[in-house]
């Protein structure tokens, strides 16, 4: 091993909370915790907003590292790179958070990547204080960790290649959100707005439609319960429109129903963090006498997955055939409205959704509460045409996110042997150059 390698504190290399503030009262970027994503490097813009500064909590440059230091956020990998602000910008946020800046800011990617490798996160999980529920690891306790840090040339190059990965990987998440969009975009259009129906009342071809999917629409509207709709649609209930089905949770201390595992079960926590509504795999599995705990099975490959509580709101459609918890409501296919649809019915819906929730300890909406909700039901012929040309979009979505998972894997295993010296950033170019 390279003898300039030499075992030293996080803060010999890195500014922890570094003395930066917003001067109180004056509008400055904002970042919450759930602008954090999971095991991913960039803030998600989405949740970054301009508030008027308290003057307080963490302060922050672009090519700082977001450490979240209180449970569950840390233990679920909530660190990312600040890469969103102006030049020279400074944004404030969480008072949960931990701010790691280099003390040469060449070496921010390093630091932020440091901060991801497993060996770090075990320490500082292990150093975390508290009652349960509550606890935090220390700004001192993360500063005092100790590790072997490479020579700056080493340090630099490899987290230059992390950056690669990483970069591809937020180009896929951000082409799956603009499939994503344009697939929403379609629904509305048909769904919401009716643009084809109008589109025909005034005499005009629908834009971007042939004639055989056009002489699908009606020419008219007319009035039903849910306001004015296309003439001929009716109204239906989800709970007649769609099979709705909910889950449990095996004993998690009777390792019979888990060992061996052989079948995926999921709950809402596989989806936090996902960039795109699909999942792939899960985190556990069933044993087959597990399974037969749960009175809805296996549900099928394609199946819509709505997380009824804790939160409300995730959405994803199964790749993989499995079982749920108790916090989903799943829609398997095979009902008057495809999955996909029901994605976008959802996602169209949602406040609606959610003001039909009740819970004292947490909100939650039943499949009680769930299948009554009135909606329109197009003609079959409408909604099958809806869901191929969104499906064409959805494979391509899929596609890219099995491709970002291979990547996220690369990547988290080259992570700890880049760090350690196990591997080199050299030893990996001549093996591609082979």
């Amino acid at each position: 091993m390279d003898s300039e390698w030499k075992t030293i504190r996080l803060d010999a290399i890195a500014v922890l909370n570094p003395e930066r503030r917003v001067a109180k009262g004056v509008e400055a970027p904002f970042i919450d915790m759930a602008a954090l994503p999971q095991y991913a490097r960039d803030i998600q813009f989405v949740n970054i907003e301009r508030r008027t500064a308290k003057g307080s909590g963490a302060h922050f440059h672009n090519g700082d590292t977001l450490l979240a230091r209180i449970t569950p956020c840390l233990e679920n990998g909530k660190t990312a790179q600040v890469r969103c602000l102006n030049h020279s910008e400074v944004g404030e946020g969480s008072t949960e958070f931990i701010v790691l800046s280099g003390i040469d800011s060449a070496d921010n990617d390093f630091v932020y990547y440091l901060c991801r490798d497993t060996t770090f996160r075990e320490y500082a999980i292990g150093r975390m204080e508290g009652t349960s529920g509550r606890q935090r690891v220390s700004w001192h306790s993360i500063s005092a960790y100790e590790f072997l840090c490479p020579p700056k040339n080493v340090r630099r190059a490899a987290a230059e290649l992390l950056s690669i990965l990483d970069d591809r990987i937020t180009l896929l998440h951000e082409t799956n959100a603009t499939l994503e969009a344009i697939a929403q975009a379609l629904f509305k259009s048909w769904f919401v707005d009716f643009d084809p129906v109008r589109a025909k009342m005034e005499g005009r071809t629908p834009e971007g439609m042939d004639k055989a999917t056009a002489a699908l629409f009606p020419d008219g509207l007319e009035e039903s319960a849910l306001g004015l709709v296309p003439r001929g649609w009716k109204v239906s209930s989800i709970g007649d429109a769609v099979n709705t089905e909910g889950g449990a949770t095996p004993d998690t201390k009777n390792l019979a129903y888990w060992d061996p595992p052989k079948h995926c079960w999921t709950s809402p926590k596989d989806l936090s963090g996902h960039a795109a509504p699909v999942l792939l795999d899960t985190a556990r599995k069933l044993s087959a006498q597990g399974l037969e705990k749960i009175s809805s099975g296996l549900l099928p490959k394609g199946t819509l997955l709505l997380s009824s509580r804790a939160p409300i709101g995730y959405l994803a459609l199964a790749q993989v055939p499995l079982a749920i918890n108790q916090g989903y409501i799943a829609m398997p296919p095979g009902g008057l409205l495809s999955p996909l649809y029901m994605l976008f019915w959802c996602r169209q819906n949602m406040e609606g959704i959610k003001g039909r929730a009740n819970g004292s300890t947490f909100m939650e909406i039943s499949k009680k509460a769930f299948r009554p909700i009135p909606t329109l039901l197009p003609p079959p012929e409408v909604v099958q045409k809806f869901t191929s040309d969104a499906g064409a979009l959805f494979d391509r979505l899929i596609a890219s996110e099995q491709q970002a998972k291979i990547l996220a894997i690369l990547r988290d295993t080259l992570l700890p042997k880049l760090f350690s010296g196990e591997l080199s950033v050299d030893a990996i170019h001549h093996e591609e150059g082979a």
